[in-house]
């Protein structure tokens, strides 16, 4: 039976490499007849008005602003915006999207006007959110909010989750943050397609469901592309693993199913049963949502992609021998294969007119990307057409001129598929010109200068016309490109303020914990003293320190106060805290067997050492406070009538959460008791050292407003931890409030419900945090740690 099916694909390939060979014919004959010269010479001159403008002094000057660097975001849509550019700019942006990942003719009226419907939209969002003082373009908050408005919160809630998941099991020697651009992509192109599809008329509700699926199914597929592609690209896995996780992939898409993974001898083990389970269950998702109509043509066009990525993947550089069919029929397939699935993975009906469209465009954006990594491809040893001409043409006077070849796609898309339509000639030819400009901007105009030597036709006269619109051509630009830096920008800021954030947590926590060792008194006692050691047990485990690590980077980071003289501060936060975890524990209260990893204070001593050192570290906590002697007296008192006044907020919200065991708290009661168990003692951390650095009020009020929302999504997170967690990462048992019978977060409104309140919590917080006049990195990361911890 299997060999039957290999037979299948097998034919199912050859009548791809057909078609693609009789494309590539076609194109081979325009190219040694150079009639893409004079077409696009015509096409050029005419293109050319709208794209050289010889500016007067006096339009100099009344232009006001400069152009400002395209790769900055917001001031460059703000210049768009502020010149009258915008609307061109957004208007062959998203043409050109409607093209590329959609398939579309922009000769259609019904295109026309779904453009011009997205141009306002987008155009409407960036002018609006340009002029807030919200740089996150892509943070969780907004996509959360945007999610919220589609009634799809459990999916961007789950969507997140995948990513920093994926995320985080990318191994060495793979680009993290581009596989999680790749991945947002793909989800958002799948997400455009299936908008296309969806009528205008369609209810909410069944806007929400599809999509809900339009976004599974795009992570689905756009797994493939970190897992399956470039991890085979990486050279993560060696040759034997390789092999076998090639033959893995092929018979999936042979036969339909998943085979088990089996025995797996490599070093990679760990990685390759992530991997399978993940594509397992995405594959499975991807079939359950197939029509039977074009489940078929899913698993063709599937296998003919990654075959033909296959093909190209295990060519050798050092081989001189390969015919120009062999370097370019793998090109035309596998870039136009990868855009026709995705409107199979959403089973779009049969539509004749995108499937010629996206099969004659695809190698266009091909030949454009290989133009662009040439060199990184050539250091890897990859074979493209550009790499195998750059060593093989003084040797190979047969082979194809790449850069000639690319031209002559450009007019034949222009010419024969999209029949000379004057907006369709505009935006790629705009998207031509833009891709040299930004290699040269990249390379440096000397190194430009020598792959143009290299690569540009055998026409001198059409070789000048090109270089001259690359040198002063203006408007080319387009907002995809904008997008992509921007979010790898975004992407690669925030890995490296993460990594700096866990340093620096790590960093002052070890310091906290050499100075909380509370020592014995110095004379020789009669007696031991159960109640220093109990203190010092309970002070050595293996907490998180958040609290004083929080007060420690406000105070000294951001309002400048010396680390020595709030070390009182730092002792007197962490004192009060862990002497709230010992009253929780006891039997009285919620009978915790374990804390910090370690058997509970009350079982190593008993209830009444218990006891009495939670009293002991309370008072311990006061003592500290009024040693801070680097301070004004007044200040210092402040602080205390503070401190003391948080201390009886936080017995009340202990006394409300016993009280409320066996009971069913209203969310409102409930969000009050668990800010003031949990939310409180965050915002001491936030509010002792702003006392102490006379902070403005306005400034106290936003730290407090952050430190509600953040501790109330912490106090849901432990929660949620409660229920989902792992005993040997919390470092406490799971499952204890419902033991306890306690109200939480998850028992009145379920797992599902209470996620969807941390991240209100979460927005909440968010949104507090811009008001906050200070440097909002290091409380940015915070509360993502918070919401995102397993621990």
């Amino acid at each position: 039976m299997k060999e039957e099916l290999i037979k299948d694909a097998d034919a199912c390939y050859r009548r791809a490499e057909q078609k693609a060979a009789h494309y590539f014919k076609s194109l081979y004959v325009q190219v040694m007849q150079k009639t893409y010269v004079p077409t696009l010479t015509r096409d050029i001159q005419s293109w050319k008005h709208n794209h050289i403008h010889h500016h007067t002094l006096l339009s100099f000057f009344s232009r006001g602003k400069g152009k400002p660097d395209s790769r900055g975001y917001h001031n460059y849509i703000q210049w768009l915006d502020y010149t009258g550019k915008l609307d061109n700019y957004l208007d062959r942006s998203i043409s050109y999207i409607y093209m590329r990942d959609l398939g579309k003719a922009l000769d259609s009226p019904d295109t026309q006007e779904r453009v011009r419907r997205a141009v306002d939209s987008l155009k409407s969002y960036l002018t609006s959110s340009t002029k807030t003082d919200n740089p996150e373009t892509f943070s969780m908050a907004g996509l959360y909010r945007i999610a919220q408005k589609e009634g799809i919160e459990t999916t961007m809630i789950w969507v997140i989750d995948k990513l920093k998941t994926v995320s985080s099991n990318i191994p060495m020697g793979m680009d993290a943050e581009q596989a999680k651009r790749k991945l947002i992509k793909i989800i958002a192109g799948v997400v455009m397609h299936e908008v296309e599809e969806m009528a205008d008329d369609i209810s909410h509700q069944e806007r929400a469901q599809k999509l809900d699926k339009a976004i599974r199914l795009g992570y689905s597929y756009g797994l493939t592309y970190p897992f399956i592609d470039d991890l085979l690209d990486a050279k993560v896995l060696s040759t034997k693993e390789e092999k076998q996780y090639s033959e893995l992939i092929r018979t999936t898409l042979i036969t339909g199913s998943v085979p088990e993974l089996g025995e797996w001898t490599g070093k990679n083990l760990d990685l390759i049963r992530y991997i399978h389970s993940e594509l397992q269950d995405a594959f499975e998702y991807i079939k359950v949502h197939q029509r039977p109509d074009t489940i078929k043509s899913f698993f063709e066009q599937s296998y003919v992609f990654f075959n033909s990525q296959e093909v190209d993947r295990v060519k050798d550089l050092s081989n001189g021998n390969y015919t120009n069919e062999e370097l370019y029929i793998p090109v035309i397939l596998k870039s136009s294969s990868s855009r026709l699935i995705v409107r199979s993975v959403i089973s779009a009906p049969e539509d004749e007119g995108f499937d010629n469209r996206t099969f004659f465009y695809g190698i266009y954006n091909q030949l454009a990307d290989d133009f662009a990594d040439m060199f990184d491809d050539m250091k890897e040893g990859a074979v493209t057409p550009y790499t195998y001409y750059m060593k093989y043409h003084g040797k190979r006077l047969d082979l194809i001129n790449p850069f000639e070849l690319y031209w002559t796609v450009i007019s034949n898309l222009i010419h024969n598929v999209y029949h000379s339509d004057k907006k369709t000639c505009e935006v790629i030819l705009d998207r031509a010109i833009n891709g040299l400009k930004r290699f040269k901007e990249r390379m440096g105009t000397k190194k430009y200068n020598e792959v143009m030597e290299l690569f540009a036709s055998g026409n001198q006269k059409f070789n000048s016309i090109i270089q001259k619109m690359v040198q002063k051509a203006d408007d080319v630009d387009f907002f995809d490109k904008l997008l992509r830096d921007h979010m790898m920008n975004i992407l690669k800021k925030e890995r490296k303020e993460q990594e700096d954030f866990l340093d620096t947590i790590e960093t002052v926590r070890n310091q906290i914990n050499n100075i909380l060792h509370i020592p014995k008194t110095d004379h020789v006692s009669l007696m031991k003293e159960p109640i220093i050691d109990a203190a010092n047990y309970s002070l050595v485990g293996d907490g998180k320190r958040l609290r004083p690590i929080v007060t420690w980077i406000m105070g000294v980071n951001e309002y400048g106060l010396e680390s020595s003289a709030i070390v009182p501060l730092l002792r007197s936060l962490e004192y009060m805290h862990t002497a709230s975890l010992i009253f929780d524990d006891l039997p009285s209260q919620d009978n915790a067997s374990i804390r910090r990893g370690s058997p509970t204070l009350h079982q190593v001593y008993n209830i009444a050492i218990a006891e009495l050192t939670g009293l002991f570290l309370t008072q311990k906590a006061i003592w500290e406070q009024a040693s801070l002697d680097q301070f004004d007296s007044k200040t210092v008192l402040k602080l205390i009538k503070y401190s003391a006044q948080m201390t009886e907020e936080m017995c009340k919200g202990q006394a409300m959460d016993l009280e409320s065991k066996g009971k069913q708290l209203t969310l409102e009661q409930l969000n009050m008791m668990c800010f003031y168990k949990t939310g409180i003692g965050f915002e001491a951390s936030l509010i002792m050292p702003a006392i102490l650095a006379h902070a403005k009020e306005l400034e106290i009020e936003a730290l407090k407003k952050f430190a509600h929302h953040a501790g109330i999504a912490f106090q849901i997170k432990d929660d949620l931890l409660d229920v989902e967690g792992d005993l040997i990462l919390l470092g406490k048992p799971i499952g204890k409030d419902a033991e306890n019978t306690s109200s939480t977060f998850v028992s009145i409104l379920g797992s599902d419900g209470a996620r969807k309140a941390m991240w209100e919590h979460f927005c909440l917080a968010t949104k507090a945090l811009q008001e906050v006049p200070r440097n909002k990195t290091f409380l940015k990361h915070l509360l993502n740690y918070m919401v995102n911890r397993d621990h």
